[in-house]
This record gives C-alpha cells, sequence and structure tokens, in this order.
C-alpha cells in the first residue's frame, strides 16, 4: 500500500509559474443559444479548453506576446482573433457561432483524410453512456464485422479472426493483454481506460502499412492532453473508477491519471453454478507530458494492473434439451480456483516537430506479465431425464437416471514474460502527400510452466477405459523458455488529387516483419484508393487491397503434445475490400450509410480450437481458408440532437485442414474414407446484428435511455479430443439487450454559489437493466457420458438479469 500511494504522489504534477493572462467568455450560436465542447485553442501552443454546458470558457494564456486564438466547434464555421496580453490582465471575449453549410454533424468527428480510408473514428463519450457490464470495446462490439458473444470478456473476432488477430494501440504503444486467460470470469478490466480517451479510431480490415502485423483489425486510442484541471468519479454496484487531470500555470506540463476498482461478484452470481464468487480487478494508469519548448514534447504512458480471480464452487443445476430429449444434470462441487494476472506497461516517448509539416517520434517501453492460474475442483454429477410429456402432472420433473460420474481438474500453470520496444515513427506532409515512416525493434522473454489434467469417471469406470491401467482423460505436462527478437519497418505515402470531377486519394505501403526465431522475413505491400465523385448526392468509394502476416507470437508456437515448433511460419492472408459511404438528411437530420463488401484468403493457418475464451493452437501452419462477407452500417440522429447506428454483418468464414480425414461404417458393415475439406472455422458466425439506440424526453433531456441490443448465430463446436468436422454442432444464436436509464441532477442549469454541488460540471444517476430480456446464452460446455457411453453437451451459461445502479459525477 505504501509503495501505491508513493506511486500515486509521483504522479502529482510539478507546477512551473510564469506570466500570464486569462481569457475567459460565453460562446453561442445565432440564437443566443450555449454551445458546448466549441475548442478555444491557442495557435503554435498546447493550451485549449472546451466550452461548458452554458457556453462558457475560461483559459489561462502567454502575457506579452501576440497571440491566434481559435474557436471551432462541430457543425460551426470557425472563427480566428489576434489579441495581446498584459500580465495579469483578465479580458472577457464572447463569441457568436454561425451554422456551417453542408455538415454532417456526427458521432465521430471527420476530417478529409478520414473519409479517404478504412478508418471509422469514433466519439469517445459513448462508453460512458453504453449500458454494460464490461468496458470501451463493448462499443467496439456493436460495430459491422465485429462478433462477440461473452459480456464477460473485452475481446471481440472481426470478420472471422479470433481473438489474437486484433491490434490495439494506445498513443502509438502496442498493448498487450494476459495470455493464459481461459473464461471472461477471469478477465477483469482491459487496458483501456474510458475516462482518459480523446480520440478512437477503428479498421475492420484493409488497414493502411503503418499498423502492425496482426492479420484482423486495428483499434487506434489516443489518450487526452489535458488544458485545464478536471476529473470524474464513477461508481456503481460493478466498481469504482476515479480519474484526474491538470495542467501547470505555463501549460507545459500536463497530467493524466486514472484509477479503476471493478468487482464482477454481483453479476456472476446470477449464473447456474453457484459458489463463492471473489473477483477483483484493479488498475492504475497515467499519462504525464511535458513540452520542453515549442517543437519538443516528452511524454510517459504507464499502467499497473492486478487481476485476481477466487471461486469456491458447491452446486450447479442446469436443464437443457428438446421436447423430444430434455435433460437435466445436477452437480456438486469440491476444491476451489485462484487465478492472478499482473501486468505493468511502461513507454517513453519523445516528440520533435521542426517545423509544422514534419513530426518524429521515438518510443522506448516495455511490457511484463506475472500469471498464475490454479485450480483442483472435484465435480460429482447426476444426468436424469425430464418428463416432456405435455399434460402430465410430472411435466418437467425427472423420470429416469441416465448418468452418474465426475470429474477432478487439476492446473499449476505459471507464466512470467516481458517485451522490450524501441521504435521510431514518423509523419512528414509535402503538397498533397502525407508521408508515415517507421522502424521498431522487439526483444520478447517467456517463461512459460504448464502442468494441467483431468480425470473422468463415469458410472465408476475412469474414461478412458483401460483393464490394466488409470488413464488420465488429458494432461498437458511441460517447461520452456522462448526468448527472440523482431524487426519491423514501414513506409507509406497518402496523396489525395481534386479534379473537377472527382476528388481521389491513394494510399501506398509496404511492411516488413523479421523474427529470428524462425529466420522468417516477410513483406506486407498494401494499397488504396478513394474516390469522391463530384455528385448532388454525397459518395465516397474505396477499394483496398494488401497482404498481412501475423508471425507467431507466444500461443501459436505451441503443439498438442507441449513440444515447440522451431519451424512455425507466419500466418498470412490477402484482403480485399470495396466499400462506400452515402451521407444523406432524413427528416431534416444529418444521417450515414456505409457498406463494405470483403473477401480474404488465409494461408499458411495454425488452427485452432476455441473454449470460452481461451485459444488452443495446432502448432502448425498446416491450413488455407477464406472469409468473405457483406457490412452495413447507418447511423445518424433517429432522435434530434443524439446519435445512434444499426449495424449488419453476413459472412462466412472456413478453412482447410492438411491430411484431414475420417473413418464412417454404414449398417452394412462398409468402411469409407472421407475427406471433408473446407469446413467451418471456430469463428464461423453467419449473422450479426447491433444496435445502439439513444433517446431523451423532448422537453426534458435531463432524463435519457440508452438501448444496447446484439444478435449473432451460433458458432461451430463439437466434443473435446475430436475431430471438429466429425461432430459439428452450433451453439445457439446469442441474444443480449441491455437498458440504461439516466438523470441528470447536476449541470443542467447555474447553482448559487453557496451550493455545495456548484464545483461539478454534471452529475448523472443512471439504473442499468444488463440482459433484459433474462435470455440464456451458451458460451461453452461441459461434456458428460451417461451408462451407455454417450456424451452430452451440457451448455454453460452466460449472466442473466441484473439491475445495476450508476453515480457518475465530473468537476
Amino acid at each position: 500500500m505504501k509503495i501505491s500511494f508513493y506511486i500515486i504522489f509521483l504522479f502529482f504534477p510539478v507546477f512551473v509559474f510564469s506570466q500570464s493572462a486569462k481569457l475567459k467568455g460565453r460562446i453561442v450560436d445565432e440564437s443566443g443559444m450555449p454551445v458546448e465542447f466549441a475548442n478555444v485553442s491557442v495557435e503554435k501552443h498546447s493550451i485549449g479548453i472546451a466550452s461548458d454546458r452554458f457556453g462558457t470558457y475560461s483559459l489561462v494564456v502567454p502575457a506579452n506576446e501576440k497571440l491566434t486564438i481559435s474557436i471551432s466547434c462541430m457543425g460551426y464555421e470557425s472563427q480566428t482573433i489576434e489579441k495581446q496580453f498584459s500580465s495579469g490582465q483578465i479580458v472577457s471575449e464572447s463569441f457568436v457561432l454561425k451554422k456551417a453549410t453542408n455538415y454532417l454533424p456526427e458521432m465521430a468527428v471527420e476530417d478529409k483524410m478520414d473519409r479517404h480510408n478504412s478508418l471509422v473514428r469514433l466519439n469517445p463519450e459513448i462508453s460512458t453512456n453504453i449500458p454494460t457490464s464490461g468496458g470501451f470495446e463493448d462499443v467496439i462490439k456493436t460495430l459491422p464485422g465485429v462478433s462477440s458473444n461473452n459480456e464477460l470478456s473485452s475481446q471481440y473476432s472481426v470478420r472471422g479472426g479470433n481473438f489474437d488477430e486484433n491490434l490495439v494501440y494506445v498513443n502509438d504503444i502496442e498493448i498487450y493483454r494476459p495470455l493464459l486467460i481461459r473464461s471472461g470470469q477471469q478477465e477483469g478490466l482491459s487496458f483501456i481506460n474510458s475516462d482518459l480517451i480523446s480520440s478512437v479510431v477503428f479498421s475492420s480490415g484493409g488497414f493502411e502499412a503503418k499498423y502492425g502485423d496482426k492479420m484482423s483489425s486495428v483499434l487506434d486510442i489516443k489518450y487526452r492532453k489535458p488544458s485545464k484541471t478536471a476529473g470524474s468519479f464513477t461508481a456503481s454496484l460493478l466498481g469504482v473508477n476515479a480519474h484526474f487531470e491538470g495542467v501547470s500555470k505555463d501549460h507545459r506540463f500536463r497530467h493524466l491519471t486514472g484509477i479503476r476498482y471493478k468487482s464482477t461478484k454481483y453479476v456472476l452470481g446470477s449464473m447456474d453454478t453457484e459458489g463463492a464468487y471473489d473477483p477483483r480487478f484493479t488498475d492504475i494508469q497515467t499519462y504525464l507530458s511535458y513540452d520542453i519548448n515549442d517543437k519538443f514534447e516528452l511524454s510517459f504512458l504507464g499502467n499497473y494492473s492486478s487481476n485476481i480471480y477466487k471461486f469456491i464452487p458447491q452446486d450447479r443445476e442446469t436443464s437443457w434439451g428438446t421436447l423430444d430429449e430434455a435433460l437435466k444434470i445436477k452437480m456438486y462441487f469440491e476444491g476451489q480456483e485462484v487465478d492472478k494476472f499482473s501486468t505493468i506497461t511502461g513507454a517513453f516517448s519523445g516528440i520533435y516537430r521542426p517545423n509544422k509539416d514534419l513530426q518524429l517520434k521515438f518510443i522506448v517501453g516495455g511490457f511484463y506479465t506475472n500469471e498464475e492460474e490454479t485450480y483442483d475442483i472435484l465435480s460429482q454429477y447426476y444426468l436424469n431425464e425430464l418428463d416432456k410429456q405435455l399434460g402430465s402432472d410430472n411435466l418437467g420433473d425427472s423420470v429416469a437416471n441416465i448418468g452418474v460420474g465426475s470429474y477432478l481438474d487439476h492446473a499449476r500453470n505459471y507464466l512470467n514474460g516481458y517485451v522490450f520496444n524501441a521504435e521510431h515513427k514518423a509523419s512528414w506532409k509535402t503538397n498533397n502527400h502525407f508521408i508515415d515512416w517507421g522502424v521498431s525493434y522487439k526483444m520478447e522473454f517467456f517463461d512459460y510452466s504448464i502442468n494441467e489434467w483431468q480425470m473422468n469417471d463415469s458410472a465408476g469406470y475412469s474414461l478412458p477405459y483401460s483393464d490394466t491401467s488409470l488413464d488420465l482423460f488429458s494432461i498437458e505436462n511441460s517447461e520452456y523458455t522462448i526468448n527472440s527478437n523482431r524487426m519491423s519497418a514501414y513506409l507509406q505515402d497518402k496523396y489525395i488529387i481534386e479534379f473537377d470531377s472527382v476528388e481521389l486519394g491513394l494510399v501506398g505501403g509496404v511492411r516488413i516483419h523479421y523474427w529470428d526465431f524462425n529466420n522468417q522475413f516477410v513483406a506486407s505491400p498494401r494499397v488504396a484508393i478513394s474516390f469522391k465523385p463530384n455528385w448532388d448526392k454525397d459518395f465516397m468509394f474505396r477499394l483496398s487491397s494488401g497482404f498481412y502476416h501475423q508471425p507467431p507470437f507466444f500461443k501459436e508456437l505451441r503443439k498438442p503434445d507441449g513440444t515447440l515448433n522451431y519451424d512455425i511460419n507466419a500466418q498470412s492472408s490477402v484482403h480485399v475490400v470495396f466499400g462506400s459511404d452515402y451521407q444523406f438528411n432524413a427528416w431534416n437530420r444529418p444521417f450515414k450509410l456505409i457498406t463494405e463488401v470483403y473477401y480474404k484468403y488465409m494461408y499458411n493457418l495454425i488452427p485452432y480450437d476455441i473454449d470460452n475464451v481461451r485459444i488452443r493452437y495446432y502448432g502448425e501452419n498446416i491450413a488455407n481458408g477464406y472469409a468473405v462477407g457483406f457490412d452495413a452500417k447507418l447511423n445518424g440522429e433517429f432522435v434530434k440532437g443524439t446519435d445512434s447506428w444499426l449495424s449488419l454483418s453476413i459472412m462466412q468464414t472456413q478453412e482447410d485442414i492438411e491430411g484431414d480425414f475420417y473413418v464412417t461404417e454404414n449398417d452394412n458393415g462398409a468402411v469409407d474414407t472421407v475427406f471433408p475439406g473446407f469446413i467451418p472455422r471456430p469463428t464461423d458466425q453467419r449473422l450479426n446484428f447491433g444496435i445502439y439506440f439513444a433517446d431523451y424526453l423532448p422537453n426534458n433531456p435531463t432524463w435519457q435511455v440508452y438501448l444496447n441490443l446484439l444478435f449473432g448465430t451460433g458458432l461451430p463446436f463439437g466434443p473435446p479430443n475430436s475431430e471438429r468436422y466429425m461432430a459439428m454442432s452450433r451453439i445457439p444464436p446469442y441474444r443480449r439487450v441491455d437498458i440504461g436509464f439516466s438523470k441528470q441532477i447536476v449541470g443542467n442549469k447555474p447553482l448559487p454559489n453557496h451550493n455545495p454541488f456548484r464545483h461539478f460540471k454534471s452529475i448523472w444517476v443512471t439504473a442499468e437493466v444488463f440482459n433484459l430480456l433474462d435470455i440464456n446464452n451458451t458460451i461453452s460446455h461441459i461434456w458428460v457420458t451417461d451408462i451407455q457411453g454417450r456424451k452430452y453437451a451440457v451448455p454453460n451459461y452466460l449472466t442473466g438479469r441484473r439491475i445495476n445502479i450508476k453515480l457518475v459525477a465530473k468537476f
């Protein structure tokens, strides 16, 4: 605790005093109504602030020099004024902003380059409104091309890829997750802290060469640079968050710090398995920056995270099946699970801007993880058949016992790992060219020990049965150390050409990567073209293609027998994406329709199976596959002044595993060898549909409602230790509706000076209902055997309906 307090103490700013003046005033529109979130900034200085709900602002500016003050806001024409202030002077200046013509005020702040590339810019404020038991990633899950069937996890799959194929950056620093997580219950907090975000962009495929070596998606987040002292506090039945930020008087030093504590004990109590849940997740993040002069800036991004999951199961009762076969299982448990995941991320950055067109960035950082997964759990089960006769007095009651057995799970898994990174990135604007380049070096070290086994017993016989020995159903016992180095580089150019009839954008680049573990060198050329015709209707069309290689990281190296594959190669894919967006007005309100069709050819694939969120790779490049699909998103002001959207995804992904076959025997005893060819990949979710909807009372916007709806068709699954193509079934569709009702109690009107809440910018109280329809969504299965040797898949259901109360205060 003392060390934690010392760390927090170091995050507070060291204030530097200098001569300054104060500029304050009010910003309104042409009708005299206040304009909120208008940006007031001083050009050539890192100074700025946003107006509050009443349109007021107050800004400390340098004295005794001529300044250019810029005022801008989405949907309004920008203004600039020039002024010079005396030391200690207080100046009042108000502004009237005019509505911009032909402007679409969206949830995304869009400039010309945003619309010409495949990145979608998101409003980070959405993450504080969306009703969810998770974090910022739940906003991503509502987007087209993105799928997730687990509200307890922040992980998601994109266009047929798995969780490990997604890139996440914060301030140009690649973010890593704990590696031994096997269920959403263990996962806790994700790295991204919604209270600290200033901008978010996301791409679900066909992204540029400057983004790293993954095959599916990229999420690029920037943390905020504070312009004033502020903070927030959030408390709910799931935990507590707080953040504070500030800036020195000369606006050279800025600090931004967030602290979070979360416990999912309340929502886990709605699951079928009853017991003593004790999940505790804590993290602290800070972003510090200091402007040495107008051209050079130093910054530090740091994070410490501790996820502790303790669970003592007691019993479980689950009913499932159909009208023809209704079943119930009763389970009793002994033992416990204790998991600990601790990670540290730290990175120093230096940014040098010799002129307004050139930026050079240097990053030195590291990631450390210490993970422990330990459990010994004995389960005994009774499998019963239920009365399914309609009209029977005993309908739904157990009528016959068809199976009895037990299983014992044991694990002592330990991982220590670190990644050191040194990187240079640069961007240069010359005429209509936007040139980016970068080089990177990474050193990786992992020390892993796994001792995990399961013993199954059915009707007094250990499975698999043997007359001569007592065999375990599964066993993994190995230790290994990985020490490797990676080097990568990229170069790309964006170019916009404007003609009388069309606006043309071109992006071309190449990315190279070398890994000394397997001595493999790969090159990834990528190209994109976009054009905006001079039509009466506002259309933009985009076509992108390129190679996306994903060298193995840690989990892919290990074969099922526990040995490492030193000859493993990078997985590879070729993307072809064609898309369009159409901006239009309906009901005198702005809307945007985005559509994309895509095809991904994948080769040198490493097949895998998914259980909950645990990915188990085959450890060999023995497959090729494809993903093809269509994505659409319609967003806009369905309710005036709010942002909502609907998304639709249709997708198929399959793979052909080398040498796979199975043998069948018909009733006459004839044996046939079947080569299945292409089979569905574990992420083959054919249809996804999502809605985020915001509304408010027409005459009282302090009352608001937010709805989040997700639907996804079932994923393929089969019995453990069997080939997917031999017993292919699908999990039932994932269906979930979350809703939140919010009331603003402070901030909607000025408060008198004697009111203790006058220092708060806003205070909101929210009531959230998770899983409004109380649907039993399946995430995985437990496999049990009856007295005749038949296997049954017992569904593991996710969380049920829960009501959450949340208080959010900003100051």
